[in-house]
């Protein structure tokens, strides 16, 4: 049985509680927050909710903040000798304050605590520890949630996450590009539904690199011009513009 402790109260550590609360082999201990009222809702879940300052030891204490927070919430646990690990995509391990034994226990996936179709039996866990015992430690608990559990360094887990603000992040961002043109000319956006489906299904079966399609693979001129000068808003145009070059130079028709 591993105890554990979650420091923070957003979108992961909601979603990691929930999932760390409904299993039998781990036992949430507490969850530490600055916000009473945010703290209130890991009432049914953890054991005990806490101000940082009363949160005591546990096999593992989860820092769940934001990547700028993570060095000074790191210094202020109140204890020593501890495995103390955080689950930011970007931020390296040395990060972590010197008193504790460091670790990484990073969910690969978009979290809001609205999405209630959360599976984490199916979300990759990325971990890293500065020792074996401690990697042996976050590699148990990560498959007491988790069927896909893998051991990476700081460096290919920062690139991973770079990886993921293009397939996630930017992706996201044209999709509300999309939903903006959709809105402004009376058509419905869910018209697309079927498209971005298809387009993610094609991606994970043929990938990406042949997947592609549309007037920038093409190279076509004239509909790439058009379609230019239907673009009112300036971030829209520019948003076009570099993806469709990288899209024309990367199969080798440059603009």
């Amino acid at each position: 049985m591993i105890e554990v402790n979650i420091v923070g109260t957003g979108n992961v550590a909601w979603h990691l509680a929930k999932a760390l609360g409904s299993q039998n082999q781990a036992i949430l201990m507490q969850v530490a927050g600055r916000s009473p009222e945010k703290l209130k809702n890991f009432n049914n879940i953890a054991r005990e909710t806490v101000s940082i300052h009363n949160l005591k030891p546990a096999d593992v204490t989860i820092i769940t903040v934001s990547d700028d927070a993570i060095k000074s919430i790191s210094e202020q646990i109140p204890f020593d000798n501890s495995l103390v690990v955080h689950t930011s995509g970007f931020t390296a391990m040395s990060t972590l304050s010197r008193k504790h034994n460091k670790g990484v226990f990073y969910p690969l996936q978009s979290f809001s605590k609205e999405d209630t179709s959360i599976d984490f039996t199916e979300i990759p866990i990325l971990i890293e520890a500065a020792d074996q015992k401690d990697e042996k430690t976050l590699k148990t608990l990560a498959s007491i949630i988790s069927n896909n559990v893998q051991v990476i360094n700081s460096e290919q887990r920062r690139q991973l996450h770079l990886a993921a603000v293009f397939a996630n992040n930017f992706t996201n961002h044209c999709y509300t590009i999309a939903q903006e043109l959709c809105d402004v000319h009376g058509v419905p956006f869910d018209t697309l539904y079927p498209l971005i489906q298809k387009t993610t299904e094609k991606a994970l079966q043929q990938g990406p690199k042949n997947s592609q399609t549309g007037p920038a693979k093409r190279d076509d001129k004239q509909v790439i011009d058009q379609q230019i000068k239907l673009l009112t808003d300036p971030d829209h145009t520019a948003v076009y513009k570099n993806i469709t070059k990288a899209i024309t130079h990367f199969y080798g028709k440059e603009l």
